[in-house]
């Protein structure tokens, strides 16, 4: 592997950590909890229909929740940076 692809696995775990809090809260997952009439808004209504009536601990809709309030964890931020290194590291091979 040479410099650039070592460049790219760098910036897409960089990247990627710094994009999903910032796409969580363009979808509604804000600061202070999910925007009225946003997709995030939408996904716990129909997260609370089809749970009756209330949204499941550790559902979906409330863990993205909970980053859009609180932000990622250690593990979440890891777990995120990994993603995005491998994926950057797959795209600069193949490209």
């Amino acid at each position: 592997m040479g410099l650039l692809t070592y460049a790219a696995i760098a910036a897409g775990a960089a990247g990627s950590v710094v994009a999903v809090p910032a796409v969580l809260a363009a979808v509604g997952f804000g600061s202070v909890g999910i925007v009225a009439g946003s997709m995030a808004a939408k996904a716990m209504s129909a997260a609370a229909i089809a749970n009756g009536g209330g949204v499941a601990a550790g559902s979906t809709v409330a863990v993205l929740q909970s980053v859009g309030m609180a932000g990622l964890s250690t593990a979440g931020t890891a777990a995120v940076a990994g993603t995005g290194r491998t994926l950057a590291g797959i795209i600069a091979i193949v490209v």
